[in-house]
């Protein structure tokens, strides 16, 4: 038997959002609905705006509208941990999974770079998104420029042409074009997961 799970993950960047409240209050009922499990965790990986004090004006804000977790950094549980900054190594382990099998690449574009082809796709009245740039690096050539210390960051692959569809359980299928989509970064250079990991 399947055991339903549901979560929030605020991130602890400041004052607690109303919003957070209003999912965590949705997740928490659907949890209690089915019997199953309400977990808190932790989204710290903006590692200049987290902090301490912020997890704790949520856990405060959570609690004040009577809202409990079975799971969370602050009361433990089994599949922890559940900050997202001590949940590295996980996050590593699938990325690197993801590169072996083709699904994303590791990039080493510079932020000015960057800036400059979206500010030229912009002047174009283009959807700003990655070009692809370093999308076929050579695996031994970009692990050597891993090796050898080069700043980079993974991307995930995403094609030029074509639609993604998604199924929705409240709209039902929903088709994105893929060159409305960006190639996000999975893995920052700092070794810390983003959120679309």
């Amino acid at each position: 038997m399947t055991t339903v799970r549901t979560r929030i993950a605020p991130s602890p960047t400041g004052d607690p959002h109303v919003g957070t409240a209003y999912i965590a209050l949705f997740n928490l009922c659907f949890a209690r609905q089915h019997g199953g499990q309400f977990i808190l965790r932790i989204e710290d990986t903006d590692q200049l705006r987290s902090t301490r004090e912020s997890e704790q004006q949520i856990y405060d804000a959570l609690r004040w509208l009577g809202i409990e977790w079975d799971e969370g950094p602050d009361v433990g549980g089994p599949h922890g941990p559940y900050r997202q900054s001590e949940r590295g190594e996980i996050y590593k382990k699938y990325s690197d999974e993801l590169v072996a099998k083709g699904h994303a690449f590791p990039c080493f574009c510079s932020a000015e770079r960057l800036d400059q082809v979206r500010a030229e796709q912009m002047a174009n009245k283009e959807t700003p998104r990655y070009d692809g740039h370093c999308m076929d690096i050579a695996p031994a050539e970009a692990q050597q420029r891993i090796a050898s210390g080069q700043s980079h960051v993974i991307r995930m692959k995403v094609p030029s042409e074509g639609v993604c569809q998604v199924q929705d359980m409240l709209r039902g299928t929903v088709e994105i074009g893929w060159d409305r989509m960006d190639m996000q970064v999975l893995m920052k250079a700092d070794g810390l997961p983003t959120y679309f990991l």
